[in-house]
């Protein structure tokens, strides 16, 4: 066999560059991702008690936020909640995790009572709380 150079069939083409994927500044104009690992399993916040139905609920409504972008999904039913009007159940329950320096947690309204709660940190949302009865943050209006 001959040293030298390997041959090729064809000479690919040197002037292209990669393309980058371009990293949006804005997270209004991203959608959303989940992380779940932080998500709770105990009382009183726990996800460990959803039943069939109530994890299908919960499927349907963060697969239709996947397809929007957050300046769609940030309104009156989802949005930050500053952590000094959460309940004090809740807010000993950030302490006891060491999330006591965060400001504000994200709701995500499933139905008129039933929310998600989590972290928003840019367009990712760390999974926090499961809150069927709305008792993360009690609301004195009617029906939510």
């Amino acid at each position: 066999m001959a040293k030298g150079n390997p041959k090729s069939r064809h000479n690919p083409e040197t002037s292209k560059t990669p393309r980058k994927a371009g990293f949006d500044e804005n997270p209004g104009n991203l959608r959303p991702a989940w992380r779940v690992g932080s998500m709770e399993m105990r009382d009183p916040y726990g996800w460990h008690e959803i039943d069939v139905r109530g994890v299908q609920e919960i499927h349907e409504r963060l697969r239709n936020f996947e397809s929007m972008m957050w300046r769609d999904i940030l309104d009156r039913n989802n949005h930050q909640v500053s952590v000094n009007l959460l309940s004090k159940d809740a807010r000993d329950r950030l302490t006891e995790l060491h999330l006591d320096d965060l400001e504000q947690l994200l709701s995500l309204r499933v139905t008129a009572v039933k929310r998600i709660w989590g972290i928003l940190e840019h367009n990712v949302v760390t999974l926090l709380w499961w809150d069927p009865e709305h008792l993360v943050c009690p609301s004195l209006l009617k029906n939510t």
